[in-house]
This record gives C-alpha cells, structure tokens and sequence, in this order.
C-alpha cells in the first residue's frame, strides 16, 4: 500500500485515560466470574490495554477472542456476520465483556451479544473504543464507550484499512488529496 498520511484524531494519551476510566466503571459494576471476549481483529490493542488496566482495579478476568467479519477486505460492510474463530470457553452462568474496536451499524457486536447470550451467559456488556451513534442499523448501545467518532474511516489502534496501519499506537484518518481542504479532515 502506498504511504499515506495520517492525521491523528485520538492520540496514545488520551486513549490511555479513557481506558483506565473504562476499567474503573467496569469494576463498579462488580462481574462475577468474569470472561473478557475480544473481537478480533481490530480490538486486539483495545482489549488488551483494557485488559491490563482492569487488572489494575483488581479484576482477574479470563480472556477469550472470537473473530467475526462483516468487511471481508472492504470498507462497508456487507450486512452479513460470520464466525471465522469461535469462543472456546463455557460462558454459561458467567458474566461476559465483548470487547470491540468500533460500533457503527451494531450488526456484529449485536450477533456476539446474541450468540453469548443464547449460550447462557449471566450478563453480556459491551465496550467499544468507538462508537459511531448515526450509523446503527440495529437496536444495540454499548454499556462503556471510549469516544463518539465523528464519520470517517479510521485506522491505527488495530484498526486497519486492507490489512495496513494496524500497528499505530492511536486512531488516525487516512488523508487523501481530495479531502484536502474539507472541514475536519
């Protein structure tokens, strides 16, 4: 892929407080038993920041991934969700948190929570680095959001465009020369 620019929208700081802030409230609200289910691939970093800063409030949690795609190799989604790896651990009578990257029309976060749910869990929330409140095609909120994304395509933070920036450590806009100029871009 050709280099690009990349203008930063959440920098490395400021994801780092909202994922301390994120670990607080999810201790607060006292889990039992609790399974941390990553979204792969674009959560890895998130989940695992997250993760690390809820072992900081003192939880232990387990932690599993289930990788599902409703992009394949595009930018819009298809309006289909598939399981490409399945969650290997019993969440029947645990509380579960789907850890995800970004929540634009809901359709995936909405099949796991529903594919958790009918597994038995106790209690399934969700967190999410992004959320994108206008583009929702289903009826789901997530419980704790990192930040309100205003509409663009993001990548960095494990979110990537055909596979490339998931390696920056914040979330960014991929610059072209035909947004040059536009307000916010």
């Amino acid at each position: 892929m050709p280099e690009r620019r990349i203008r930063v929208l959440y920098d490395e700081a400021a994801i780092a407080r909202r994922n301390e802030e994120m670990a607080q409230a999810i201790a607060a609200s006292n889990p039992r038993d609790l399974l941390v289910v990553a979204v792969l691939k674009g959560s890895f970093m998130f989940a695992a920041d997250l993760i690390r800063a809820m072992h900081r409030t003192g939880l232990s949690p387990q932690v599993e991934f289930i990788h599902l795609s409703s992009y394949l190799s595009g930018t819009v989604s298809s309006g289909q969700v598939e399981i490409l790896r399945d969650v290997q651990s019993e969440v029947r009578g645990r509380d579960v948190l789907l850890v995800d990257d970004i929540l634009e029309s809901g359709r995936t976060l909405a099949f796991a929570k529903d594919l958790l749910t009918a597994r038995g869990a106790s209690r399934v929330s969700t967190a999410v680095l992004l959320e994108k409140p206008h583009k929702r095609a289903v009826n789901i909120q997530a419980d704790y959001v990192g930040f309100e994304c205003p509409d663009y395509f993001v990548v960095g933070y494990g979110m990537d465009v055909a596979h490339s920036y998931r390696q920056l450590p914040f979330v960014g806009v991929v610059e072209t020369d035909d947004q040059a100029g536009l307000p916010g871009i």
